[in-house]
């Protein structure tokens, strides 16, 4: 067992569901699952920080302290905490979270990918400080086939409203028909950015996928879904700049 592993009665415990006892007692009558099954047994071992706890069908999280979520948007939510449009909002695919959570950043009504949400505000703040230069990681399906010529432009900065952007990493994935795929990673937190870059070359997207922030990825979380991090995770996320490569 890792040291993050604790006794399912304690961990119920501790989350002021019941006494210890008590606990032990809710657990022999079937109503709390882990990751979906029954459990009845005493002395099982979770890690509350990658295991799913429900008591009755509702998450069992801890009374206190700041809690961390990713979640992998689909298309078709927006990141705000309402909506006067009555379109769904991202926090309505937190099944089972009481504690009150708020996107980290945001993305589009129709972009999809890794998007955190916390309760820590400061945390939060970092996060999208350019003075962290968090970097996040997208790929990107644009129309036609961009020259290196104009990769190299996105790379090294291009004018955007004004100003001129922070350099990025860009890596052709695959050229398919009129369509290119292409991941991209940037430092910076401007409204539409990718988008706008894009745009600006004469290469349109019709779709966008945050993959990852600094180095804490996606990886296989689903569309819709989401886990809890732990503070291991949340290193990742603070990586340095990825230095520049040129596409060959």
């Amino acid at each position: 067992m890792n040291n993050r592993t604790v006794r399912l009665q304690k961990y119920l415990a501790a989350c002021g569901i019941a006494s210890r006892r008590k606990a032990e007692e809710i657990i022999t009558q079937g109503r709390v699952t882990v990751d979906g099954q029954v459990v009845t047994a005493m002395g099982v071992q979770v890690d509350p920080s990658h295991q799913e706890i429900r008591l009755d069908g509702t998450l069992v999280l801890p009374q206190e302290g700041f809690l961390y979520v990713l979640l992998n948007k689909p298309a078709g939510y927006v990141t705000t905490m309402s909506d006067p449009q009555g379109r769904p909002i991202v926090t309505s695919l937190l099944h089972g979270i009481t504690t009150r959570l708020f996107p980290v950043g945001r993305l589009d009504f129709d972009t999809e990918g890794a998007l955190l949400l916390t309760n820590d505000g400061e945390l939060a703040q970092k996060i999208q400080h350019p003075s962290y230069e968090v970097t996040k990681t997208y790929e990107a399906q644009v129309y036609g086939r961009p020259s290196a010529a104009k990769i190299l432009q996105l790379e090294q900065g291009i004018i955007l409203e004004g100003k001129k952007t922070a350099p990025a990493q860009l890596h052709i994935l695959a050229r398919k028909g009129s369509t290119t795929s292409i991941r991209i990673t940037i430092h910076e937190g401007r409204k539409r950015q990718v988008k706008k870059m894009f745009q600006a070359i004469g290469h349109p997207l019709f779709h966008l996928q945050r993959t990852a922030y600094g180095n804490l990825f996606l990886g296989g979380l689903l569309p819709g879904k989401f886990q809890f991090l732990t503070g291991d995770d949340l290193k990742k996320i603070f990586l340095k700049k990825i230095p520049l490569q040129k596409n060959k």
